[in-house]
């Protein structure tokens, strides 16, 4: 994982309260997925695990930096577990889910950690046969 200070760095321009959301996700994969691999991308962060695929096959989450907003979006997210009904569906997209976070003190944080926690196990190639 990238060390706190060069989060900070990247996403200077970013509303202090958006980089402590981006900060405390990233806090949360390293605990459920010490192996995860983390990539900057265009519009945020993108955590996989490269020991099974790539940024789809074994994505665990994106941060995606909107612009007021974070989305903590998860490619394979029709297929995890969402007791909450946190997930939001993103257009036509069949299975990415997404949630909004734009405050960090309103952040449902423990059904957050849940959610990357089951998205880190899943294994989309489970599906092929059902």
């Amino acid at each position: 994982m990238l060390p706190t200070n060069v989060i900070i760095t990247l996403f200077k321009y970013l509303d202090p309260d958006l980089l402590d959301i981006i900060i405390e996700l990233q806090n949360i994969v390293a605990a459920v997925a010490p192996t995860a691999t983390e990539d900057i991308q265009r519009n945020g962060l993108t955590y996989y695990n490269a020991e099974r695929g790539g940024h789809v096959s074994a994505g665990i989450c994106q941060i995606d930096i909107q612009e007021d907003h974070i989305h903590l979006a998860f490619i394979h997210g029709a297929f995890l577990p969402d007791p909450n009904g946190l997930l939001i569906k993103e257009g036509k997209r069949k299975a990415k889910r997404f949630i909004p976070l734009d405050r960090y003190d309103t952040t449902p944080w423990e059904q957050l950690k849940e959610l990357i926690k089951a998205s880190a196990s899943f294994n989309p190639y489970s599906l092929i046969g059902s």
